[in-house]
């Protein structure tokens, strides 16, 4: 049975998984004149929204207030919302398991509870970043169980997200890749897409749009890794990192700046290329790149701790100190903290007996091992009496100036007190002073 729809809208989506990616979709169809019913199975999220708040910085509670009220979103943990939609766009995380092999158990749970609910010539979309072979090799066969054919009752596309929270870049303005299990299912998914994007760039199979999301953020992996590695070099010779970027980035070919850090976080960076290493292993080949990247970025909130142990030896240990860490996000000016390399910073730190507390004006609680911390105030008397803080996140708001005239030593992992005048010993990630 074909589906009806209602004409006073340009069309019906369904988003599953209400979250980074899935939220700012939604209302880039909403935006184009479209109705969306978001599913989530997290309660907090569909209450929050239900209540016209927004827990994602690039989407302001008023959107929210207006799309729920006009009922252009409708939210809900109920999968049968999308028994009536045209298309469904699947926004589900796909994490690692603990080996570091990909968990696509988010993914395949949705699946199973999709299928029974689809009808004839609907489109579902697979965003969530994966390695190649899944939307055919998984996606596909469960859909299938429906007894609906992909290609001729159904259609079943792959559209890798680009999401970048806090880009200036709006979502329709990024370029969409799309990509089709059939040639139909191209045509269906750029039909849709092309609406809603300022530009889709269309591919010839779902693998090739699968292997192109591991691309861009293995690339972004391994030149982070390596300026990470120059960092230590840089350290080791006195020379500063931050100058000889700058340097550099003058030439006008040939180079493209990356910066050293803490390490890498973020849903993307640290997981993507491990799908790609786990794939490629089964095709018996393996990237020495992707290893080392990964080695070489697991090892840097460990190095950091060395780093601030050696100002103080040897008169005190790290067990003696007190220490503030300035911003736990992965990346400055957003409220995320996943995969962020705090963590363990903050964790190792503590294991090893240091006094820790943090600031983060975008994160009020930290949940690690087998505690949670919440994020202090900063004041002059507390970064008078801390022994070093630690710039791990260069939030746009952070109060640098502050920090630099009262804390004792600062190590700076992001360049934040670039030229600043200072009373505190300022120690800079790469050999910056």
């Amino acid at each position: 049975m074909e589906k009806e729809f209602d004409s006073n809208y340009q069309g019906t989506v369904g988003i599953i998984g209400l979250g980074f990616v899935g939220l700012p979709l939604a209302f880039a169809f909403i935006r184009k004149g479209f109705r969306v019913a978001g599913i989530d199975l997290d309660e907090s999220k569909i209450m929050t929204l239900n209540k016209g708040r927004s827990y994602i910085q690039d989407i302001d509670d008023e959107e929210i207030r207006i799309a729920i009220g006009s009922g252009a979103l409708i939210v809900s943990k109920n999968y049968s919302e999308l028994s009536e939609v045209e298309s469904i766009v699947i926004c589900v995380p796909t994490p690692l398991t603990p080996r570091h092999t990909p968990d696509l158990s988010y993914l395949t749970d949705t699946c199973y509870r999709l299928f029974p609910l689809l009808g004839k010539n609907q489109l579902v979309i697979l965003e969530s970043s994966t390695y190649p072979g899944t939307t055919d090799e998984v996606v596909k066969p469960i859909l299938e169980r429906s007894g609906l054919i992909v290609g001729k009752d159904i259609f079943l596309a792959y559209s890798p997200e680009r999401i970048d929270p806090g880009n200036k870049l709006s979502i329709e303005q990024i370029p969409k890749v799309v990509s089709g299990v059939t040639e139909q299912c191209l045509v269906r998914v750029s039909q849709l897409y092309e609406q809603i994007f300022d530009r889709i760039v269309p591919i010839s199979t779902t693998q090739a749009a699968e292997t192109t999301k591991l691309l861009e953020n293995t690339f972004r992996l391994i030149n982070i890794s390596f300026i990470n590695e120059f960092a230590q070099i840089c350290d080791r010779m006195s020379v500063d990192i931050w100058e000889v970027i700058e340097a550099a980035s003058t030439k006008p070919y040939g180079f493209t700046a990356f910066y050293p850090g803490p390490g890498v976080g973020g849903h993307c960076i640290p997981v993507d290329p491990l799908y790609l290493q786990w794939k490629a292993k089964a095709h018996g080949i393996e990237s020495k790149f992707i290893t080392l990247s990964h080695q070489v970025n697991e090892f840097m909130p460990s190095y950091v701790i060395e780093q601030i142990k050696s100002q103080f030896r040897p008169s005190k240990s790290l067990s003696e100190l007190s220490i503030l860490v300035y911003g736990v996000a992965y990346k400055k000016d957003t409220p995320d903290a996943r995969e962020s390399p705090a963590i363990t910073l903050i964790q190792s730190l503590l294991d090893e007996g240091a006094s820790v507390t943090y600031h983060d004006p975008y994160i009020s609680s930290l949940k690690l091992n087998h505690t949670t911390l919440n994020s202090v105030e900063i004041t002059e008397q507390m970064l008078q009496a801390v022994d070093c803080v630690v710039i791990h996140t260069d939030h746009s708001e952070a109060p640098i100036a502050n920090i630099v005239q009262y804390a004792p030593i600062v190590f700076d992992t992001r360049n934040a007190t670039k030229n600043m005048k200072s009373k505190a010993t300022i120690i800079k990630l790469g050999g910056g002073h």
